[in-house]
């Protein structure tokens, strides 16, 4: 089930997002332009944010009509977190992301402050292994502290959820049809390396077994040095197999 890719003009496009990691705007203006016929979703991090603000995230929506995904994962205590959504909220994105360990709380402050947005929260970061995790203090493993991060999100308004492949078919069992399940961490077949990634699995496999959108980003940035019908190409590739 696709949720919120209903939108005619985007029933063409893959479920992917896009994570548009570069640190020079030309090139993200560029990098949408030669994917935009095959990309539902435009990922704006932390780092393009504070680079290029407001301005830069005008910039890319001038340029295509899929969707804005700002990737800020916002944590801290819910006045800040509702102050920090209404900055944004005149950007209009379709996702926010905060940190759904930051508690139910401060999720309902992001939500109440951006009720266009789908507020989205993220569970356990991809690049953290079960080692991680149980170093940095969760009682329970990736799996079980995924699924409880993604309850205690959707019990407080989260319209999305973040979470790595392997987890997405406990979380869907968890949260129930509705919202949508976002994961990074997936690679190609044909990719090289999976990055610093630590759980991952194939864009097909994570679609087939209850993901809304798959995030990827170098599979198909990385084809830019070969220029821009290269990377047209690679996305279209990878989408082929999504549609």
């Amino acid at each position: 089930m696709r949720t919120d890719l209903k939108r005619n003009n985007l029933m063409s496009k893959a479920p992917i997002v896009l994570a548009v990691d570069t640190p020079e705007l030309a090139t993200a203006i560029e990098w949408v332009k030669a994917t935009q016929d095959y990309v539902s979703v435009y990922k704006l991090g932390l780092e393009f944010f504070l680079t290029f603000g407001s301005d830069g995230v005008k910039a890319i929506k001038d340029v295509t009509d899929s969707d804005i995904f700002l990737d800020l994962k916002l944590h801290d205590i819910p006045h800040t977190v509702s102050g920090a959504a209404k900055a944004v909220s005149h950007l209009a994105p379709r996702y926010l992301t905060v940190h759904a360990s930051g508690g139910a709380a401060m999720i309902k402050a992001a939500v109440d402050a951006s009720p266009d947005t789908h507020v989205t929260g993220v569970t356990i970061l991809t690049s953290l292994s079960e080692e991680d995790v149980a170093h940095i203090g969760f009682r329970s493993n990736a799996l079980e502290s995924a699924v409880g991060l993604a309850k205690i999100a959707v019990a407080a308004g989260a319209g999305a959820i973040v979470c790595s492949p392997l987890e997405i078919a406990a979380i869907r069992g968890a949260v129930g049809p509705t919202p949508i399940i976002i994961t990074p961490g997936v690679r190609p077949a044909d990719a090289v390396a999976a990055d610093d990634q630590m759980r991952t699995m194939t864009p097909k496999a994570a679609i087939t077994i209850g993901a809304n959108l798959v995030v990827i980003g170098r599979p198909i940035t990385q084809s830019w040095s070969a220029g821009a019908a290269a990377m047209r190409d690679r996305a279209a590739h990878i989408a082929s197999e999504l549609i």
